[in-house]
């Protein structure tokens, strides 16, 4: 077994696990009754069941629980089942489900009304956190979705340079918009689809897909396409795809090929804005990018996105200049109060609070690999802050390609052995797993005793 370092905000993050106590794992089948019958009323109705392919669990196998209610680290289904929860709404619960200043927060919103299509002061007052936490941005907008600002981050880039071109990386998600489902992660890597059925290739052609952490092919990409390319799109942690980290100097390359050719840098930090670090993955390796989308976080669990850059660029949109984008449901007002609530507490715990994410996070994932270690289970651990991946394979994950090696089947026996014993995981090797501010000891040792019996019975 190969351990990747975790890259955190904090030396913390790498010290060794110690066990506080022991914790002995319920010895039970998962009853999963309500939850299959509605399942199977979910599929008469929704295509598969489901409003979001990876729930659907087909890449894992067994039955998917339907949640009921959630409360700090933990989810609890129709069922009455308990589950400590590793992909909190696929990220934004940083501060774990359901905390009081946030529900508060909604609640007094909600109050006053749910949408009025018009301009509310916590539109502002949300884009001011923002700004004070990523300084790049001098200007945002919000959307409703991460696949709604990058889709609008990409107009701008394009209008911007007067270009066409744009350029992302293999395993890389910017969500589902047409031309960016080419060599996405995420559900298309999790289902085998390699892209979408439905989609033109007019749409695609002006999008080149290549390596992650791979500088040698962007050159290559610019000299062929010269003066064509209007921005390189990337997550700089790479977290649907598994957690995928930038190998040293990859960031720093790609910002300097990008200024010296004239294109943008947008960061999609939709995964890893304020989660990696408080002012997200640009902070934490020093690069600054043109443009940014952000979404989970800011919107503390609600729908929410955004794009930013600095004003020059921003201005560009209507109705300041030609670039048209709108949607009558931006800027929500529980959105805004949720996002403003989730922010406030981020930034009043500072650094303390991201080192106590980072000791928690590197303690649940170096305690279960050195599980696998012990059973002799092939895995490497990616993860930097509190978010990460074990991939079920012996080897050093750089790019999609070597992500794609790992024993989806293996992972699958994994995922289901663990949920027996009360822990949820992203149902996916290609998804990144993440903690919140509410996972202590009793979770982490829960986590890596279930991880224990489970690598047995492998």
């Amino acid at each position: 077994m190969r351990e990747r370092t975790f890259v955190a905000p904090s030396k913390i993050a790498e010290k060794p696990f110690v066990l506080v106590k022991t914790y002995t794992a319920r010895d039970m089948s998962l009853l999963l009754d309500r939850s299959r019958t509605l399942q199977q009323r979910a599929e008469a109705l929704i295509p598969g069941g489901v409003d979001s392919p990876v729930r659907a669990f087909r890449s894992v196998g067994g039955d998917p629980p339907f949640v009921d209610r959630a409360e700090g680290a933990y989810l609890f289904d129709v069922d009455g089942n308990r589950y400590i929860d590793y992909f909190g709404s696929w990220g934004p619960m940083i501060l774990g489900h359901a905390h009081p200043a946030v529900t508060e927060a909604v609640k007094t919103a909600a109050e006053k009304g749910t949408s009025f299509g018009a301009s509310t002061a916590a539109e502002a007052e949300l884009a001011a956190l923002v700004m004070q936490c990523v300084p790049s941005i001098e200007k945002l907008r919000f959307v409703s979705s991460g696949t709604e600002a990058v889709m609008s981050a990409i107009r701008v880039a394009r209008a911007f340079t007067n270009r066409n071109r744009i350029v992302k990386f293999e395993g890389c998600y910017h969500g589902h918009s047409d031309a960016l489902l080419v060599k996405a992660g995420s559900g298309v890597a999790t289902l085998g689809i390699p892209g979408s059925a439905g989609i033109p290739v007019e749409t695609t052609q002006f999008t080149t897909a290549i390596r992650y952490n791979d500088l040698s092919e962007l050159e290559a990409v610019f000299a062929r396409h010269k003066g064509e390319i209007a921005c390189v799109i990337l997550e700089p942690v790479v977290g649907n795809a598994g957690t995928i980290l930038p190998e040293p100097g990859f960031l720093e390359g790609v910002r300097e090929i990008c200024t010296r050719e004239g294109a943008l840098l947008i960061f999609d930090e939709v995964m890893t804005g304020f989660r990696v670090s408080l002012g997200g993955a640009q902070q934490l390796y020093g690069i600054t990018p043109d443009m940014t989308t952000l979404g989970k976080i800011i919107g503390g669990g609600l729908p929410v996105g955004a794009f930013g850059a600095r004003a020059e660029i921003m201005d560009l949109l209507a109705p300041l200049g030609p670039v048209y984008q709108a949607g009558t449901l931006s800027g929500n007002p529980l959105a805004m109060a949720a996002g403003i609530a989730t922010l406030k507490q981020l930034i009043a715990g500072g650094e303390a609070l991201y080192e106590q994410l980072a000791e928690a996070t590197s303690r649940i994932a170096h305690g279960v690999a050195q599980e696998a270690k012990k059973s002799g289970i092939p895995l490497v651990l990616a993860g930097t802050g509190s978010m990460f991946t074990w991939f079920f394979q012996d080897g050093h994950v750089i790019d999609f390609e070597r992500a794609s090696r790992s024993d989806t089947q293996r992972f699958g026996r994994f995922h289901r052995g663990m949920l027996e014993r009360g822990v949820w995981l992203p149902p996916s090797q290609f998804e990144a797993a993440f903690v919140s501010s509410q996972h202590g000891d009793v979770e982490v040792e829960a986590t890596i005793q279930a991880a224990r019996e489970v690598f047995d019975s492998l």
